[in-house]
């Protein structure tokens, strides 16, 4: 189901990604990396906190007897999945921190589609040699389809939408591996579509690592398939849609993935911290500001402490997406920490505290070219109407009472970014017009 070398193939179609996923991984292992993991990080972790170690345990499934927990690929003369795992002699050419796989196949409507998302770790040579580790996270979907046209898949991690010319056997096969960089440089996976990642609702499984002894935890059993939760968009399943009110789907997935037992900092990024600042008569100084944060979902927490608030509670969805609000009457360029803590969830999660300037907050209400005139005019607004900072239109000038006018411009630029005097930005595709 796995393949060691990651390849791009899209005969007879065109893969567009409708709905890209958020980064949903946090951290990868930034220790020295030893020989019993191939010398591949540890672990990686995601934003809500979990942490997955390089599947390489012997456990096996009390499900399905003699089936191992994590998926230990047999390739002969390479890895013998009976024998002692000893990097390079008997290593896994392909070997998986995580796995959550699907397949529709639907005699109905014609459709055979195979589902695959990893984060997985290979070798740039196909085999396993010293200082050739890498690492991707990989998307691939393979299908077969009744008639030519256009086929929307929804999945966990995102919308992918193909258009196909003609129907047939894997007319649609899209492999998307991101994170491949210089040999033992891992970073790259970090910004992949896999994550947070998705764990069976039956989980998690204990079972035993018959050659340590251990009692290992897994979100997952790859050998049955279940359903699951994690994803940042709540498709928990795979849909695919077609021509003629075609449509099939599926909610049950293999998943395997072993946590890890290293205590590790709760993730927190902060997406924004900003305020307002009135300018009217009837509220010359109210002042309000917004907090956005991403962190572990409740019953993890996120507090903040904006210097005359401490301990301020925000509220968390399901996506681990938080929203704060504070009326505190700070000055501009203040500033904010917030403090995130998962360890009612993860043992051995630690909190994490960060701390930002507040910005205001720009608003580009107006880029537009004209061609008959050779103008670009860009306005904008900044959420401290009290104040007035600066905003600045970056490599064009200083707006003025929020307008500005570039004359005599033969080549408008995509886009423009205006900047405030107090922190903030905004960027905004240019209109053109006659």
């Amino acid at each position: 189901m796995h393949n060691a070398l990651p390849k791009l193939a899209l005969p007879l179609l065109l893969g567009l990604t409708a709905v890209p996923a958020t980064a949903g991984l946090y951290a990868v292992d930034p220790t020295p990396f030893t020989q019993a993991n191939g010398f591949f990080p540890a672990w990686y972790q995601d934003t809500h906190g979990r942490a997955l170690d390089l599947c390489l345990s012997k456990a096996q499934s009390t499900r399905v007897p003699g089936a191992f927990m994590c998926n230990l690929l047999p390739a002969p003369g390479v890895f013998d999945e009976t024998q002692p795992i000893v990097f390079p002699s008997n290593f896994p050419d392909e070997a998986f921190w995580f796995t959550g796989d699907a397949a529709i196949i639907d005699a109905n409507t014609g459709i055979d589609l195979l589902y695959v998302s990893a984060l997985e770790a290979a070798f740039g040579g196909g085999v396993p040699a010293a200082g050739d580790q890498i690492s991707f996270a990989r998307i691939r979907i393979r299908a077969t389809v009744p008639v030519a046209g256009t086929y929307t898949v929804t999945h966990p991690y995102g919308v992918d939408v193909f258009e196909v010319d003609a129907p047939g056997t894997r007319v649609i096969n899209m492999t998307r591996d991101i994170g491949i960089g210089a040999p033992g440089d891992f970073r790259g996976a970090l910004a992949g579509d896999i994550g947070p990642f998705l764990r069976s609702v039956n989980g998690p499984y204990l079972e035993t690592n018959p050659v340590t002894g251990n009692t290992d935890t897994f979100i997952g059993d790859p050998n049955i398939l279940e359903e699951v939760t994690g994803s940042p968009f709540g498709t928990n399943f795979v849909r695919i849609e077609g021509p003629n009110g075609l449509i099939a789907e599926t909610r049950l997935f293999a998943i395997s993935g072993r946590l890890s037992t290293e205590p590790l900092p709760t993730p927190l990024v902060i997406e924004r911290a900003t305020y307002s600042r009135g300018g009217t008569a009837a509220s010359p100084g109210a002042v309000q500001q917004d907090y956005f944060t991403l962190a572990p979902p409740p019953p993890g927490s996120v507090t903040y402490n904006d210097g005359v608030v401490t301990g301020g509670f925000m509220l968390g969805n399901a996506s681990g997406a938080w929203y704060g609000q504070s009326t505190s009457n700070l000055a501009a360029n203040g500033s904010v920490t917030f403090v995130a803590d998962n360890s009612l969830v993860i043992t051995g999660s630690t909190p994490t505290s960060k701390t930002v300037p507040l910005a205001d907050l720009v608003t580009i209400t107006r880029a537009e070219y004209s061609v008959g005139t050779a103008v670009l005019t860009v306005e904008a607004n900044s959420s401290d109407q009290a104040g007035q900072p600066a905003l600045n239109a970056e490599g064009l000038g200083v707006l003025t009472n929020g307008q500005l006018q570039v004359t005599g411009v033969t080549a408008p630029p995509a886009t423009v970014h205006v900047i405030s005097g107090n922190g903030g930005s905004d960027t905004e595709e240019v209109l053109i017009l006659p």
